[in-house]
């Protein structure tokens, strides 16, 4: 196989290094994929487990995550998706040593290309999350199960929709709509 120069990797999207990844299954494309955000990743990782060592341990561990998760899950944006995995693998990593750490959750965050910051202020994040989890508790039933299976289990559309046996528009308008019902409820 030829070897591709750094060059021409860096002049493709993060879609063209994704698909490039899955057809030819070369770790030097995902390399240059995930370079562009390690230090993303790593403030993701550094805000969760709050030791430097552990967060860039956290680093090496999600680039080893990817190479499976790569393949089962069809991811349309990027960054977002390896946010949420960054974040997913931090929460899992502080469950197994039996630390509790909360952070509020923004539903608009899918569609947006910021990563929030969190205050200062533990206590107002803690009512942030409250309020939020009563308003998740507010959703019908169907759109709150599908808003938690797709934010806290990382589920994909195509994969709640099998678990739950439904059209997959159906999942999506669930999604889309229980989002909505959140943003309100959180701004109301």
């Amino acid at each position: 196989m030829l070897r591709r120069t750094n060059k021409s990797l860096a002049n493709q999207s993060d879609e063209e290094l994704l698909e490039l990844y899955r057809s030819s299954k070369d770790l030097a494309v995902l390399g240059a994929l995930y370079s562009r955000y390690t230090t993303l990743i790593y403030g993701v990782c550094l805000k969760y487990v709050r030791q430097e060592q552990s967060a860039a341990d956290a680093v090496m561990d999600i680039f080893e995550e990817l190479v499976g998760k790569i393949a089962k899950h069809d991811i349309r944006a990027f960054r977002p998706w390896l946010y949420t995995l960054a974040k997913n693998h931090c929460l899992m990593r502080l469950r197994k040593v039996g630390q509790k750490f909360t952070v509020p959750f923004d539903p608009g965050f899918m569609y947006s290309l910021e990563i929030p910051h969190l205050g200062e202020d533990v206590e107002d994040q803690e009512q942030q999350l409250q309020r939020m989890e009563n308003c998740l508790q507010q959703l019908p039933d169907l759109q709150q199960l599908c808003i938690r299976r797709f934010y806290y289990d990382d589920k994909s559309y195509k994969e709640i929709a099998e678990m739950e046996q439904m059209d997959l528009g159906t999942i999506r308008s669930y999604i889309q709509n229980g989002r909505r019902n959140l943003k309100n409820c959180m701004n109301g």
